[in-house]
């Protein structure tokens, strides 16, 4: 089938995509609901109607039937749902991030001052300064509350700021 990656079945970014544009979405809904070939999207220019068409069909969201018309294929989601990896237990501090990323904070004070002090020497390196921008930058890769993790990391003495502000390290 069109639209398959390899051995893996289609790929979640490319079917989101092609739904996010609204001729495809359109044409996909006209399919699923049995629309003949000729009646979808019957007030769009031609290549437009092509280009959301052969987007359906790269994407796998439809297929071609012998007969040349479009069909919705059933099992597309379930396909997608199945590349997704089995969630092993975590243990240890791995089990408060998902994909890199603080997915909570530990209620636990020695374990939430061991993920700090983990994430602190994963961004900074000793005898390294750097701006609030740069911490910033560097800590934006763990979380979308940037502040939130720096004010830890300074509270629980992991990170060290110059009185004026102006740069972060590691304390000595």
């Amino acid at each position: 089938m069109a639209g398959r990656a390899g051995m893996n079945g289609p790929h979640w970014r490319r079917v989101l995509a092609t739904l996010g544009n609204t001729d495809a979405r359109i044409a996909y809904a006209q399919i699923v609901l049995g629309a003949a070939h000729a009646d979808l999207l019957p007030d769009v220019k031609p290549q437009r109607r092509q280009r959301a068409l052969a987007a359906l069909l790269e994407s796998g969201l439809v297929g071609r039937q012998a007969s040349g018309g479009l069909v919705a294929q059933d099992s597309i989601f379930r396909d997608l749902l199945a590349q997704q990896p089995r969630r092993q237990p975590q243990t240890g501090l791995d089990r408060f991030m998902r994909l890199g990323r603080i997915e909570r904070y530990p209620a636990n004070v020695a374990e939430r001052r061991a993920l700090l002090a983990r994430i602190a020497n994963e961004i900074i390196e000793p005898g390294e300064k750097l701006t609030e921008r740069q911490i910033n930058d560097r800590l934006l890769s763990y979380t979308d509350d940037v502040v939130l993790l720096r004010r830890y990391m300074i509270d629980f003495g992991l990170l060290q700021r110059t009185a004026t502000g102006s740069s972060y390290s590691l304390p000595e």
